[in-house]
Order: C-alpha cells, then sequence, then structure tokens
C-alpha cells in the first residue's frame, strides 16, 4: 500500500489528513532532527511514496540534497505547504525522478492583502505616525505623504499574487505595470502594461517585489537595481526576503533613494537586519502573509490533495514548473 509521511504538524485538517487513509498508510514523522530523519529513511519510513513538506518541519525543513538522496526509491512526490519552495531542493528531487508540487492560489488572496496593507502604510508613511503617537509626539516630525491614485505601480513577478495585488491596486486609481519573464496574455495582465525590467526599475513609483526565490531571482534588487530606480521610491515585499540585498536597501533608505519600504520577508529570518528595524520609515511584519485560518486550512488540504491526486493517478495538481515536464 502506498505510505504518506507528514514532515511537521498539520493545524486545521487533521480530518482530510486521515481521510487519505483510504489510498495509502498515512504516518506522523517522529524523527528529532535530519540526522535521525536519514536515518529512519532507511528504516521505518523506507517505503514512502510521498512526503508531505512543511517550512518549519524540525527534521526537514531545509529539504536538501542529502534528505533527497536519503529518499528511498519508492518516494515519487514531494508536496509542500506554501507557494514559496526555495527550502526544497528541487534539481535533486528532479535528478531522482520525484515530482514536487506547492500550494498556488489559495495563498494569492490573503499574501495580497498584507502586499497592499504595506503599500499604503509605506506610501502613506503610517508607521512613522504608528510610531510618534506611541512616543507621545502625535504628528511632530512626521512629513506629508502621498495618495495612490495615479501612482505608478511596478509589480515584478505578475503570477497569482502578482494579479491579485494588480485587483487592489486598481480600486485605488494605481496604474499598473508588469515584468515577467514572459509577457502575460491580455486577459491574464488585466490591463497591466508590460515592461522591462529596467523600466520598471526606472518608472515605478512604487515596486511590489512577487516573485519566487530562485538562483536567478536571488538579490535581483541589488545596489545596481536600487540605482536604477527613481527617488523616493516605495519598496514592498512579500515574496522572500533574499530577492533583495538588505544591506543595499539600508544604504539606499539611508541616502533617500528609497523614501518607505513594506516587508513581511527577510533574508535571515526571523533575525532582522538593525538598519530596518531602526528606520521609522520601513513597516514590518513578521511573516504574515498566509496568516489566517481560511488560508492555512486551504493550503494543507491543497497539500493532501496533490498527495491523493500523485497516489491515484500518478500526477500531482499543482506540480512546480521545474517538474512539469515529468507529468
Amino acid at each position: 500500500m502506498p505510505h504518506a509521511l507528514l514532515l511537521g504538524q498539520l493545524k486545521h485538517s487533521w480530518k482530510e489528513w486521515e481521510a487519505l487513509g483510504d489510498v495509502a498508510k498515512v504516518s506522523v514523522c517522529d524523527s528529532p532532527n535530519k540526522a535521525a530523519l536519514i536515518a529512519d529513511l532507511e528504516g521505518k519510513y523506507s517505503d514512502i511514496t510521498a512526503a508531505y513538506h512543511f517550512n518549519d518541519s524540525p527534521c526537514a525543513g531545509l529539504m536538501d540534497a542529502d534528505i533527497i538522496k536519503a529518499l528511498p526509491d519508492t518516494c515519487k512526490y514531494v508536496c509542500h505547504n506554501g507557494a514559496g519552495y526555495d527550502k526544497i531542493d528541487v534539481a535533486a528531487c528532479v535528478a531522482r525522478g520525484i515530482k514536487v508540487s506547492n500550494t498556488p492560489g489559495t495563498v494569492d488572496d490573503a499574501t495580497a492583502d498584507v502586499n497592499f496593507f504595506l503599500i499604503l502604510g509605506a506610501i502613506r508613511n503610517f508607521n512613522k505616525g504608528i510610531a510618534n503617537l506611541r512616543e507621545g509626539k502625535w504628528l511632530s516630525g512626521v512629513n506629508l505623504a502621498h495618495d495612490p491614485e495615479e501612482k505608478v505601480l511596478g509589480i515584478l513577478g505578475m503570477g497569482g499574487i502578482g494579479r491579485a495585488v494588480k485587483r487592489r491596486a486598481d480600486a485605488f486609481g494605481m496604474i499598473t505595470q508588469y515584468h515577467n519573464r514572459t509577457k502575460l496574455s491580455d486577459e491574464l495582465g488585466g490591463g497591466a502594461k508590460y515592461v522591462s525590467f529596467d523600466e520598471l526599475l526606472a518608472t515605478s513609483d512604487i515596486i511590489s517585489l512577487n516573485l519566487p526565490l530562485n538562483a536567478n531571482t536571488r538579490h535581483i534588487i541589488s545596489k545596481e537595481a536600487f540605482s536604477k530606480m527613481k527617488d523616493g521610491v516605495v519598496i514592498v515585499n512579500t515574496a522572500r526576503g533574499a530577492v533583495m540585498d538588505e544591506d543595499a536597501l539600508v544604504d539606499a533608505l539611508a541616502s533617500g533613494k528609497v523614501s518607505s519600504v513594506g516587508l513581511d520577508v527577510f533574508e535571515a529570518e526571523p533575525k532582522i537586519h538593525p538598519g530596518l528595524l531602526s528606520n521609522n520609515n520601513v513597516i514590518l511584519l513578521p511573516h504574515m502573509g498566509t496568516q489566517t485560518f481560511e488560508t492555512q486550512h486551504k493550503m494543507e488540504v491543497q497539500v493532501i490533495d496533490n498527495i491523493r491526486a500523485g497516489i491515484t493517478t500518478g500526477n500531482l495538481l499543482t506540480i512546480v514548473p521545474e517538474c512539469a515536464k515529468m507529468q
């Protein structure tokens, strides 16, 4: 019988996980660390068909090449809870014929809500006002801010989250442009203008980072990229911290090149760059993009649905692009 292994703890979908028992044996990993997991993959978990992966798993939060190498030959699927899947060595999975899925779509609206909260907070200078209020200073030293209407929003990464941000921007009368590896269809683009990466940097009043983290996008927002932006640009990041060089960001804030920032993700989270913590022009959230009951339940169930589909059909429902040719 196929065997599904849970690497982490479910919070909202135990019923659905137990129901998976009609097509597979289901187990919860009790390996306390990576070394123990690797040993157990040669022992009590040596027959697994699918692994349910969480970023915060104590034994496999970082599912690196060592863990992938240790997976038994019976393992055909690694199903990840999260839209971003940079904690999984997908290339190592592909080399072993293991398909990987993530949870796109289910996270779009919740993350876009946080994204737009940060856009409004950054462009309106709300963080400085909040800090002043708590210190009893009222509006002293709080500069006039800007309205979102007619501002140019540049979305870097027009996937599901980027498109959801665009829909919210429409309600505020913003002008949206975007850059992707490829231009979207007119229907998916929703009226947003497709521009080159350099044009997006040079002409956007607000830049929203909504792209996945991989070898090509790590530090895509760098010292060089900041130099191409408008003076006083606003930056918002709800993607992954490492798509932006935080040292360069702190310097750009100090120089005034960047006027304000909204961040839900960080390069070394939960550690935060001290230059960001000390700057009242930076709005900080502790990676809350998907922190809702509804969204986390949907994400957990989507992973279970992927495992069920893999076991019963051989194909994953939301396979990652790197594995698409394997379907």
